[in-house]
Protein backbone atom coordinates (compact mmCIF):
# COMPACT_ATOMS: atom_id res chain seq x y z
CA UNK A 1 0.00 0.00 0.00
CA UNK A 2 1.46 3.42 -0.93
CA UNK A 3 2.62 5.64 1.88
CA UNK A 4 2.15 8.81 -0.19
CA UNK A 5 -1.24 10.05 -1.41
CA UNK A 6 -1.40 12.60 -4.22
CA UNK A 7 -4.75 14.35 -4.65
CA UNK A 8 -6.10 17.38 -6.53
CA UNK A 9 -6.84 20.15 -4.04
CA UNK A 10 -7.94 23.76 -3.80
CA UNK A 11 -5.84 26.03 -1.60
CA UNK A 12 -8.08 28.05 0.74
CA UNK A 13 -6.79 30.93 2.88
CA UNK A 14 -8.94 32.16 5.77
CA UNK A 15 -6.87 34.72 7.64
CA UNK A 16 -3.94 32.83 9.14
CA UNK A 17 -5.64 29.48 8.55
CA UNK A 18 -4.57 27.44 5.52
CA UNK A 19 -6.94 24.75 4.26
CA UNK A 20 -6.84 22.28 1.42
CA UNK A 21 -10.25 21.33 0.05
CA UNK A 22 -9.94 17.90 -1.50
CA UNK A 23 -11.42 14.42 -1.51
CA UNK A 24 -10.13 11.09 -0.25
CA UNK A 25 -11.14 7.53 -0.85
CA UNK A 26 -12.25 5.51 2.13
CA UNK A 27 -9.21 3.30 1.50
CA UNK A 28 -7.04 6.40 2.09
CA UNK A 29 -8.76 7.21 5.38
CA UNK A 30 -8.30 3.66 6.59
CA UNK A 31 -4.58 3.47 5.95
CA UNK A 32 -2.63 2.64 9.15
CA UNK A 33 -1.84 5.73 11.22
CA UNK A 34 -3.78 8.02 8.87
CA UNK A 35 -6.01 9.56 11.52
CA UNK A 36 -6.64 9.70 15.25
CA UNK A 37 -9.59 10.86 17.34
CA UNK A 38 -8.55 12.63 20.54
CA UNK A 39 -11.41 11.78 22.87
CA UNK A 40 -11.85 13.66 26.13
CA UNK A 41 -10.90 11.44 29.08
CA UNK A 42 -12.97 12.51 32.12
CA UNK A 43 -10.68 10.65 34.55
CA UNK A 44 -7.46 12.36 33.45
CA UNK A 45 -7.16 16.00 34.47
CA UNK A 46 -4.04 16.35 32.28
CA UNK A 47 -5.77 14.92 29.22
CA UNK A 48 -5.73 17.16 26.14
CA UNK A 49 -8.48 15.39 24.21
CA UNK A 50 -11.64 17.24 23.27
CA UNK A 51 -13.87 14.93 21.24
CA UNK A 52 -17.17 13.58 22.56
CA UNK A 53 -17.61 9.83 22.98
CA UNK A 54 -18.34 7.93 19.79
CA UNK A 55 -21.99 6.98 19.34
CA UNK A 56 -21.74 3.53 17.74
CA UNK A 57 -25.45 3.50 16.86
CA UNK A 58 -25.12 6.75 14.93
CA UNK A 59 -22.09 5.42 13.03
CA UNK A 60 -23.89 2.14 12.25
CA UNK A 61 -26.85 3.96 10.70
CA UNK A 62 -24.48 5.71 8.31
CA UNK A 63 -22.69 2.44 7.56
CA UNK A 64 -25.96 0.71 6.68
CA UNK A 65 -26.93 3.58 4.39
CA UNK A 66 -23.56 3.58 2.58
CA UNK A 67 -23.61 -0.19 2.09
CA UNK A 68 -27.18 -0.12 0.79
CA UNK A 69 -26.18 2.50 -1.77
CA UNK A 70 -23.43 0.41 -3.32
CA UNK A 71 -25.81 -1.56 -5.56
CA UNK A 72 -27.72 1.47 -6.82
CA UNK A 73 -24.71 3.82 -6.76
CA UNK A 74 -26.75 6.51 -5.03
CA UNK A 75 -24.99 6.75 -1.63
CA UNK A 76 -24.65 10.46 -0.91
CA UNK A 77 -22.35 12.03 1.71
CA UNK A 78 -21.69 15.69 0.77
CA UNK A 79 -20.63 17.02 4.18
CA UNK A 80 -16.85 17.35 4.40
CA UNK A 81 -14.70 15.77 7.06
CA UNK A 82 -12.42 18.25 8.83
CA UNK A 83 -8.88 16.95 9.39
CA UNK A 84 -5.97 18.88 10.88
CA UNK A 85 -2.24 18.55 11.33
CA UNK A 86 0.31 20.72 13.08
CA UNK A 87 2.71 19.99 10.18
CA UNK A 88 2.98 21.36 6.65
CA UNK A 89 1.76 19.61 3.49
CA UNK A 90 3.39 20.58 0.15
CA UNK A 91 1.10 22.07 -2.48
CA UNK A 92 1.92 22.21 -6.18
CA UNK A 93 0.45 25.31 -7.80
CA UNK A 94 1.38 24.00 -11.27
CA UNK A 95 -1.18 21.18 -11.16
CA UNK A 96 -3.11 22.10 -7.95
CA UNK A 97 -2.24 18.94 -6.05
CA UNK A 98 -1.10 18.01 -2.58
CA UNK A 99 1.12 15.12 -1.56
CA UNK A 100 0.45 13.53 1.81
CA UNK A 101 3.35 11.49 3.16
CA UNK A 102 1.59 9.43 5.84
CA UNK A 103 4.75 8.48 7.72
CA UNK A 104 5.79 12.13 7.98
CA UNK A 105 2.42 13.84 8.41
CA UNK A 106 0.17 11.27 10.11
CA UNK A 107 -1.86 10.78 12.03
CA UNK A 108 -4.31 13.57 11.19
CA UNK A 109 -6.61 14.74 13.97
CA UNK A 110 -10.29 14.35 13.14
CA UNK A 111 -11.56 17.77 14.25
CA UNK A 112 -15.05 17.18 12.89
CA UNK A 113 -16.52 14.04 11.35
CA UNK A 114 -15.53 11.19 13.65
CA UNK A 115 -18.94 9.53 13.23
CA UNK A 116 -18.68 9.73 9.45
CA UNK A 117 -15.18 8.21 9.51
CA UNK A 118 -16.30 5.42 11.84
CA UNK A 119 -19.42 4.79 9.76
CA UNK A 120 -17.32 4.53 6.61
CA UNK A 121 -14.92 2.15 8.35
CA UNK A 122 -17.81 -0.07 9.46
CA UNK A 123 -19.30 0.04 5.95
CA UNK A 124 -15.99 -0.98 4.34
CA UNK A 125 -15.82 -3.98 6.67
CA UNK A 126 -19.23 -5.09 5.42
CA UNK A 127 -18.66 -4.32 1.73
CA UNK A 128 -15.14 -3.84 0.25
CA UNK A 129 -16.62 -1.75 -2.58
CA UNK A 130 -16.93 1.09 -0.05
CA UNK A 131 -13.12 1.39 -0.09
CA UNK A 132 -13.42 3.22 -3.44
CA UNK A 133 -16.13 5.60 -2.16
CA UNK A 134 -14.87 9.21 -2.14
CA UNK A 135 -15.67 11.76 0.55
CA UNK A 136 -15.01 15.52 0.62
CA UNK A 137 -12.31 16.53 3.09
CA UNK A 138 -10.98 19.84 4.36
CA UNK A 139 -7.43 19.63 5.71
CA UNK A 140 -6.03 22.37 7.94
CA UNK A 141 -2.24 22.52 8.08
CA UNK A 142 0.22 24.03 10.59
CA UNK A 143 -2.55 24.04 13.20
CA UNK A 144 -1.34 23.47 16.80
CA UNK A 145 -3.29 21.12 19.06
CA UNK A 146 -4.80 23.95 21.09
CA UNK A 147 -6.05 25.57 17.87
CA UNK A 148 -7.52 22.25 16.71
CA UNK A 149 -9.51 22.10 19.94
CA UNK A 150 -10.72 25.68 19.38
CA UNK A 151 -11.88 24.86 15.88
CA UNK A 152 -13.72 21.80 17.15
CA UNK A 153 -15.52 24.06 19.63
CA UNK A 154 -16.35 26.66 16.97
CA UNK A 155 -17.70 24.09 14.50
CA UNK A 156 -19.76 22.27 17.11
CA UNK A 157 -21.23 25.28 18.90
CA UNK A 158 -21.89 27.67 16.00
CA UNK A 159 -23.27 25.07 13.59
CA UNK A 160 -24.49 22.14 15.70
CA UNK A 161 -24.71 21.17 19.33
CA UNK A 162 -21.94 19.52 21.31
CA UNK A 163 -22.64 17.81 24.62
CA UNK A 164 -22.64 20.54 27.28
CA UNK A 165 -20.28 18.71 29.63
CA UNK A 166 -17.64 18.40 26.88
CA UNK A 167 -18.13 22.08 26.04
CA UNK A 168 -17.54 23.03 29.70
CA UNK A 169 -14.30 21.01 29.76
CA UNK A 170 -13.01 22.71 26.60
CA UNK A 171 -13.88 26.18 27.94
CA UNK A 172 -11.97 25.37 31.13
CA UNK A 173 -8.89 24.17 29.23
CA UNK A 174 -8.89 27.25 27.03
CA UNK A 175 -9.06 29.46 30.13
CA UNK A 176 -6.05 27.61 31.57
CA UNK A 177 -4.15 28.00 28.27
CA UNK A 178 -4.81 31.70 27.70
CA UNK A 179 -1.53 32.92 29.17
CA UNK A 180 0.52 29.93 27.99
CA UNK A 181 -0.41 29.34 24.35
CA UNK A 182 -1.57 31.26 21.28
CA UNK A 183 -5.31 30.79 20.90
CA UNK A 184 -6.97 31.53 17.55
CA UNK A 185 -9.67 34.14 17.16
CA UNK A 186 -12.89 32.87 18.73
CA UNK A 187 -16.52 33.98 18.30
CA UNK A 188 -17.23 36.78 20.77
CA UNK A 189 -19.56 34.76 23.02
CA UNK A 190 -17.02 31.93 23.27
CA UNK A 191 -14.15 34.35 23.92
CA UNK A 192 -16.14 36.09 26.68
CA UNK A 193 -16.86 32.75 28.37
CA UNK A 194 -13.20 31.74 28.18
CA UNK A 195 -11.99 35.07 29.57
CA UNK A 196 -14.46 34.99 32.48
CA UNK A 197 -13.22 31.52 33.36
CA UNK A 198 -16.50 30.51 35.01
CA UNK A 199 -16.45 26.98 33.61
CA UNK A 200 -12.90 26.42 34.86
CA UNK A 201 -13.79 27.64 38.36
CA UNK A 202 -17.04 25.67 38.53
CA UNK A 203 -15.38 22.50 37.25
CA UNK A 204 -12.81 22.75 40.05
CA UNK A 205 -15.69 22.69 42.53
CA UNK A 206 -17.31 19.70 40.80
CA UNK A 207 -14.08 17.73 40.38
CA UNK A 208 -13.18 18.39 44.02
CA UNK A 209 -16.57 17.30 45.32
CA UNK A 210 -16.58 14.20 43.13
CA UNK A 211 -13.10 12.99 44.14
CA UNK A 212 -12.49 14.10 47.73
CA UNK A 213 -12.62 11.04 49.96
CA UNK A 214 -14.66 12.84 52.64
CA UNK A 215 -17.14 14.37 50.21
CA UNK A 216 -20.80 13.31 50.32
CA UNK A 217 -20.65 13.63 46.52
CA UNK A 218 -17.80 11.13 46.09
CA UNK A 219 -18.28 9.42 42.70
CA UNK A 220 -21.92 10.61 42.49
CA UNK A 221 -21.35 13.03 39.58
CA UNK A 222 -21.23 11.73 36.01
CA UNK A 223 -18.48 13.60 34.20
CA UNK A 224 -18.41 14.46 30.50
CA UNK A 225 -17.75 11.37 28.35
CA UNK A 226 -18.09 9.13 31.41
CA UNK A 227 -20.46 6.25 32.01
CA UNK A 228 -21.03 6.04 35.76
CA UNK A 229 -23.82 3.82 37.02
CA UNK A 230 -23.36 5.16 40.55
CA UNK A 231 -23.87 8.79 39.53
CA UNK A 232 -27.03 10.64 40.53
CA UNK A 233 -26.47 13.93 38.69
CA UNK A 234 -24.35 14.96 35.71
CA UNK A 235 -21.47 17.39 35.53
CA UNK A 236 -23.26 19.91 33.30
CA UNK A 237 -26.12 20.39 35.80
CA UNK A 238 -23.81 20.81 38.79
CA UNK A 239 -21.50 23.20 36.91
CA UNK A 240 -24.48 25.25 35.75
CA UNK A 241 -25.82 25.57 39.32
CA UNK A 242 -22.42 26.59 40.70
CA UNK A 243 -21.94 29.21 37.99
CA UNK A 244 -25.44 30.60 38.50
CA UNK A 245 -25.67 30.63 42.30
CA UNK A 246 -22.26 30.09 43.92
CA UNK A 247 -19.67 31.92 41.81
CA UNK A 248 -21.48 35.26 42.06
CA UNK A 249 -20.36 38.65 43.27
CA UNK A 250 -22.67 38.71 46.30
CA UNK A 251 -21.36 35.41 47.65
CA UNK A 252 -18.77 36.43 50.26
CA UNK A 253 -16.71 33.24 49.91
CA UNK A 254 -16.13 33.96 46.19
CA UNK A 255 -13.46 36.49 47.21
CA UNK A 256 -11.54 33.94 49.28
CA UNK A 257 -8.56 31.91 48.00
CA UNK A 258 -9.60 29.01 45.79
CA UNK A 259 -8.55 26.21 48.16
CA UNK A 260 -10.51 27.81 50.99
CA UNK A 261 -13.61 28.15 48.80
CA UNK A 262 -13.47 24.45 48.00
CA UNK A 263 -13.00 23.50 51.65
CA UNK A 264 -15.95 25.66 52.74
CA UNK A 265 -18.20 24.23 50.03
CA UNK A 266 -17.21 20.71 51.10
CA UNK A 267 -18.02 21.50 54.74
CA UNK A 268 -21.33 23.03 53.64
CA UNK A 269 -22.38 19.74 52.05
CA UNK A 270 -21.06 17.73 54.98
CA UNK A 271 -23.25 19.83 57.26
CA UNK A 272 -26.27 19.38 54.96
CA UNK A 273 -25.90 15.61 54.89
CA UNK A 274 -25.25 15.45 58.65
CA UNK A 275 -28.66 17.03 59.15
CA UNK A 276 -30.61 15.33 56.36
CA UNK A 277 -28.87 11.97 56.36
CA UNK A 278 -27.79 9.69 53.52
CA UNK A 279 -28.74 6.23 54.80
CA UNK A 280 -32.19 6.16 53.21
CA UNK A 281 -32.59 6.26 49.39
CA UNK A 282 -32.50 10.02 48.89
CA UNK A 283 -33.04 12.56 46.12
CA UNK A 284 -30.80 15.04 47.92
CA UNK A 285 -28.06 14.17 45.44
CA UNK A 286 -30.22 14.72 42.39
CA UNK A 287 -31.04 17.90 40.50
CA UNK A 288 -33.45 19.30 43.11
CA UNK A 289 -30.91 18.96 45.91
CA UNK A 290 -28.16 20.57 43.85
CA UNK A 291 -30.42 23.38 42.69
CA UNK A 292 -31.87 24.23 46.11
CA UNK A 293 -28.67 24.18 48.14
CA UNK A 294 -26.64 26.02 45.53
CA UNK A 295 -29.38 28.69 45.50
CA UNK A 296 -29.30 28.84 49.29
CA UNK A 297 -25.51 29.14 49.33
CA UNK A 298 -25.43 32.96 48.99
CA UNK A 299 -27.72 33.91 51.91
CA UNK A 300 -26.25 31.12 54.01
CA UNK A 301 -22.62 32.14 53.39
CA UNK A 302 -23.56 35.79 53.98
CA UNK A 303 -24.57 34.71 57.48
CA UNK A 304 -21.63 32.33 57.94
CA UNK A 305 -19.07 35.02 57.12
CA UNK A 306 -19.84 36.59 60.50
CA UNK A 307 -19.52 33.30 62.39
CA UNK A 308 -16.34 32.30 64.26
CA UNK A 309 -15.30 29.75 61.63
CA UNK A 310 -16.45 27.55 58.75
CA UNK A 311 -16.08 24.23 60.55
CA UNK A 312 -18.67 21.55 59.87
CA UNK A 313 -20.07 21.74 63.41
CA UNK A 314 -20.57 25.51 63.13
CA UNK A 315 -22.24 25.24 59.75
CA UNK A 316 -24.42 22.35 60.91
CA UNK A 317 -25.63 24.26 63.96
CA UNK A 318 -26.70 27.23 61.81
CA UNK A 319 -28.46 24.90 59.37
CA UNK A 320 -30.40 23.22 62.18
CA UNK A 321 -31.52 26.61 63.51
CA UNK A 322 -32.61 27.60 60.03
CA UNK A 323 -34.56 24.40 59.37
CA UNK A 324 -36.28 24.73 62.75
CA UNK A 325 -37.46 28.21 61.79
CA UNK A 326 -38.98 27.25 58.41
CA UNK A 327 -42.77 27.63 58.44
CA UNK A 328 -45.55 26.78 56.04
CA UNK A 329 -45.97 24.03 53.49
CA UNK A 330 -42.28 23.24 53.32
CA UNK A 331 -41.46 23.15 57.02
CA UNK A 332 -40.26 19.57 56.59
CA UNK A 333 -37.35 20.55 54.30
CA UNK A 334 -34.92 20.00 57.15
CA UNK A 335 -36.04 16.43 57.82
CA UNK A 336 -34.81 13.21 56.24
CA UNK A 337 -38.34 12.14 55.28
CA UNK A 338 -38.72 15.15 53.01
CA UNK A 339 -35.77 13.98 50.88
CA UNK A 340 -36.43 10.24 50.84
CA UNK A 341 -36.97 8.89 47.35
CA UNK A 342 -40.68 9.17 46.55
CA UNK A 343 -41.13 11.86 49.20
CA UNK A 344 -42.05 15.50 48.76
CA UNK A 345 -38.67 16.57 47.36
CA UNK A 346 -39.02 14.12 44.47
CA UNK A 347 -41.85 16.13 42.93
CA UNK A 348 -40.64 19.71 43.28
CA UNK A 349 -40.59 21.98 40.24
CA UNK A 350 -38.49 25.12 39.77
CA UNK A 351 -41.25 27.34 41.18
CA UNK A 352 -41.47 25.27 44.36
CA UNK A 353 -37.68 25.32 44.73
CA UNK A 354 -37.74 29.13 44.53
CA UNK A 355 -40.42 29.28 47.25
CA UNK A 356 -38.48 26.91 49.53
CA UNK A 357 -35.30 28.89 49.03
CA UNK A 358 -37.13 32.11 49.96
CA UNK A 359 -38.62 30.46 53.06
CA UNK A 360 -35.21 29.13 54.10
CA UNK A 361 -33.66 32.57 53.61
CA UNK A 362 -36.34 34.11 55.87
CA UNK A 363 -35.77 31.39 58.46
CA UNK A 364 -32.02 31.99 58.27
CA UNK A 365 -32.48 35.66 59.13
CA UNK A 366 -34.55 34.66 62.18
CA UNK A 367 -31.60 32.61 63.42
CA UNK A 368 -29.46 34.43 65.95
CA UNK A 369 -26.32 32.74 64.67
CA UNK A 370 -25.36 31.48 68.11
CA UNK A 371 -24.69 27.79 68.70
CA UNK A 372 -24.90 25.48 71.67
CA UNK A 373 -21.68 23.72 70.76
CA UNK A 374 -18.11 24.58 71.56
CA UNK A 375 -16.47 26.28 68.59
Amino acid sequence: MPKVIKRPAALVKQGSLTLYATSLKVSDLLMPSFYSVETLDPENTNDKGYQRLLNKGRAKKLADYIVAGQETLDAFLPTSIFLATHKDIPFSSSDNTIEIDIERIGPFSVVDGQHRVEGLRMAAEKDPRVLNFEVPVNIAINLPKIAQMCHFLIVNTTQKSVEKGVEQRIFARLTQSMELEDIPNLPKWIANTVHRGEDEKALKYVDFMNTHQESPWLNRIEMANEENNEATVNQKSFVKAIKRYVLVANNPIAALPEDKQLGIFLNYWKAITNVLGTDEPTVLFKYNGVELFCKFCVPYMSKMINMPNFKVATMEALLRQTFDNVDGDYAGVGHTEFWVKGGKASFLNSGALNVINAEMAKALHKSNGSTDIEL
